[in-house]
């Protein structure tokens, strides 16, 4: 490889020639020499100072409020839960865990959001990719309109929709179900708009023309031609709507009721006092509840961020 991907070549050839015939990794080994001796981004600038003090000031932005969070979680009293006080990390962490543990039933909410996230997401992803093929690629009177008037959706306030809803769920005998969190989500306009913007640009009609030749059917073109193409939209799609139902307080704090430990946030929520609250165990609380999210981060971030690359650039 090394004779292959010299300077000499690298220079006259090109990385996307290399990769034609010397195969992808000849291709991505080149391109890494090549940054690596220009020592500049991927994009061809090269990184300075301001770009890495930029970097730092964002880290910081995101990882001040997780650290003032766990610092208060870990006191090992209530009175110093205030203050500067709060900011100096005490022991007493994992034993407000354990009762902020036991308080939310932990492992009840787990298995109750991580079931409303995982349905809603795929649910999401298979009726926003259906649509935005739809939209995209089929022709049908009245396709703009239809399609303005779901992005239109998406400027009501939820606030709006939440009396409407409320009263339909509770006719339906939803009130206190998982069900009436995981309805309202199965689809979102956002998803929709995205999707179709994303399959209108990166697939191409003589795809779609071939695969009807060959005998498939409208659905079965979907399948196997639409859903790999906009795969990478999809799964940026899953994981933006996964943390998001995640992360959901309002709408399952109303529907709920007396079953609110059935979710993590609102069981977190439920840690706090009608007359004193021990932020020490609410923090513990909010730190069971973001602790899924970042262990899925650490063992799963490398893929999500390619992912995310992969369906930021298309063609």
């Amino acid at each position: 490889m090394s004779d292959i991907t010299n300077e000499a070549d690298v220079r006259e050839l090109g990385t996307p020639t290399l990769s034609q015939l010397y195969g992808k990794s000849v291709g991505k080994a080149a391109a890494k020499q090549r940054r690596k001796r220009l020592e500049v981004t991927s994009e061809g600038r090269r990184a300075g100072v301001g770009t890495y003090a930029a970097l730092v000031v964002c880290i910081l932005v995101f990882l001040i409020p997780l650290y003032v969070a766990v610092s208060i979680a870990s006191q090992n009293s209530s009175a110093t839960q205030y203050g500067m006080q709060a900011m100096i990390p005490g022991t007493g962490l994992f034993k407000n865990i354990a009762r902020a543990f036991g308080a939310m039933k932990f492992w009840e909410a787990l298995g109750g959001t991580f079931l409303v996230a995982t349905i809603v997401s795929i649910s999401t992803v298979f009726f926003s990719t259906l649509a935005g093929y739809s939209f995209s690629k089929l022709r049908f009177r009245g396709r703009n309109a239809l399609l303005m008037l779901v992005v239109a959706t998406m400027t009501i306030p939820q606030q709006l929709s939440v009396v409407p809803l409320y009263i339909m769920a509770n006719k339906a005998g939803l009130f206190g179900s998982l069900w009436a969190v995981i309805i309202p989500g199965l689809v979102s306009a956002f998803g929709v708009f995205w999707m179709t913007q994303y399959i209108g640009d990166a697939l191409p009609y003589e795809l779609i023309e071939a695969a009807r030749v060959d005998g498939c059917s409208m659905f079965r073109t979907f399948l196997h031609v639409a859903i790999p193409a906009a795969r990478p939209a999809a799964a940026m799609l899953f994981l933006f709507t996964f943390i998001a139902q995640w992360t959901n307080y309002f709408w399952p704090m109303l529907i709920l009721g007396p079953n609110k430990n059935k979710m993590l946030t609102v069981a977190a929520a439920t840690l706090k006092g009608a007359y004193f609250t021990d932020y020490t165990i609410v923090m513990s609380g909010v730190v069971l509840t973001t602790a899924p999210l970042l262990l899925l981060f650490f063992f799963a971030g490398k893929q999500l961020v390619s992912g995310i690359m992969a369906g930021a650039v298309k063609g």
